[in-house]
């Protein structure tokens, strides 16, 4: 598809005019150009990277649809005539049921993709996003179809809640007492450039789990109570307990197990009147990384996000820099890339923080970061799944 020809202010070159996508691609330098954007979400994320693309589309070539959207519908969707179905493209109908049917479904998601000619898959959150088989699975197709996020290598080293604490105590980000404690990896920043994973090796990472209640009981005494009992795995309320004893053990462990069976389970020292505070990452695909600013989640209920403000005024200015400063050198070290979500807790009282987890996806609250840093995400998503470089985004300069 061809954009027609505009003018637009470039801020460092004056004005610049761009016949195409490619053309804006190559003169930015990019490495892929893409044209025709699979969805691979429905509901309000669908419509959300729908409209923020088209806003940059309009502002770069002075049309919407420089970028073409193929959605995904399933017969429920279909039924609500939801609004994403509405404003797309084009659109494909999927299996109903399950998001394993549809929207969880990788191959299902590679083969609309490659039928439907996409140049690339955006996955929003929830459903496959943090599944490390679709960028996987993506990058062997003849086209060589873009992932719009971070490396299947990436998610693997931190999209789990254990792998990412060992990753990030190897980068010297702190974390608060856990079953993990002095856990590290070696790192190496040329292989890393190469692109060679950063993983973490089965025998280090099991030192880290707890594997039956009598071992979990004797980490809970060293880390100390108050602990948390967490699946690796878990998330949105689930598989989390608190445990405050060595007889209430058993059971909250137990307990766990049962809402996320065949996870992994560690224990983290429970951090009291702390505030949950987030930093969003945005990584390109030449080793830049930068924070645009962050969020304060703490007001939750069962575990759950309810309120999402920003910025995270809670901290100073110093404290907070450093960790903005600590979620970039967590980025660097795995080679991440595209946008993600590094979260601490911070106690007031004592103005520390520790790592928590990095989410390696776009998050649902990425508007607030949007309000005050005035950056389209999504956008900034696309652009650097082109291979374009964060010093030419203008959202960024």
């Amino acid at each position: 598809m061809t954009a027609t020809t505009t003018t637009i202010s470039d801020g460092l070159a004056g004005e610049m005019v761009y016949d195409s996508v490619s053309d804006f691609v190559k003169r930015h330098g990019g490495n892929k150009v893409i044209e025709k954007l699979l969805i691979a979400n429905n509901g309000v994320a669908a419509v959300k990277a729908i409209r923020s693309i088209r806003a940059w589309s309009y502002d770069t070539f002075g049309v919407h649809d420089a970028i073409k959207f193929v959605a995904m519908a399933t017969p429920d969707d279909l039924r609500a005539n939801a609004e994403y179905i509405r404003i797309a493209d084009e659109v494909v109908h999927v299996p109903g049921g399950s998001n394993n049917n549809n929207y969880a479904n990788v191959d299902l998601i590679v083969d609309v993709a490659e039928r439907r000619k996409c140049h690339a898959v955006w996955p929003g959150w929830g459903h496959a996003s943090e599944n490390p088989k679709l960028p996987d699975s993506l990058a062997r197709t003849a086209s060589k179809i873009a992932f719009v996020g971070p490396s299947g290598n990436a998610m693997r080293s931190l999209g789990d809640k254990i792998s990412s604490s060992i990753v990030a105590q190897s980068a010297s980000v702190p974390c608060l007492a856990w079953s993990g404690d002095g856990l590290r990896i070696d790192f190496d920043e040329e292989k890393i450039r190469a692109g060679k994973p950063v993983s973490v090796p089965d025998d280090v990472y099991m030192k880290a789990c707890v594997v039956d209640a009598e071992q979990g009981v004797q980490m809970a005494r060293r880390v100390g109570f108050p602990v948390m009992i967490k699946a690796s795995e878990g998330g949105g309320g689930k598989g989390i307990r608190r445990c405050d004893s060595d007889k209430d053990f058993a059971a909250l462990y137990r307990a766990v197990l049962g809402e996320v069976p065949g996870s992994p389970v560690f224990i983290m020292r429970l951090a009291s009147n702390a505030r949950h505070l987030e930093v969003q990452l945005l990584a390109d695909q030449h080793g830049n990384a930068i924070s645009v600013f962050g969020r304060d989640c703490s007001v939750q209920r069962r575990h759950q996000k309810i309120i999402e403000e920003g910025p995270a005024a809670v901290a100073e200015a110093a404290i907070f820099h450093e960790m903005e400063n600590a979620a970039v050198r967590l980025a660097k070290f795995v080679g991440y890339t595209s946008t993600g979500t590094v979260e601490y807790l911070y106690m007031p009282d004592t103005r520390e923080f520790h790592f928590l987890e990095l989410n390696p996806r776009l998050q649902v609250e990425h508007p607030v970061s949007e309000m005050i840093s005035n950056v389209n995400l999504p956008a900034a998503q696309l652009l650097v799944a082109m291979g374009i470089p964060l010093h030419r985004n203008r959202d960024i300069r």
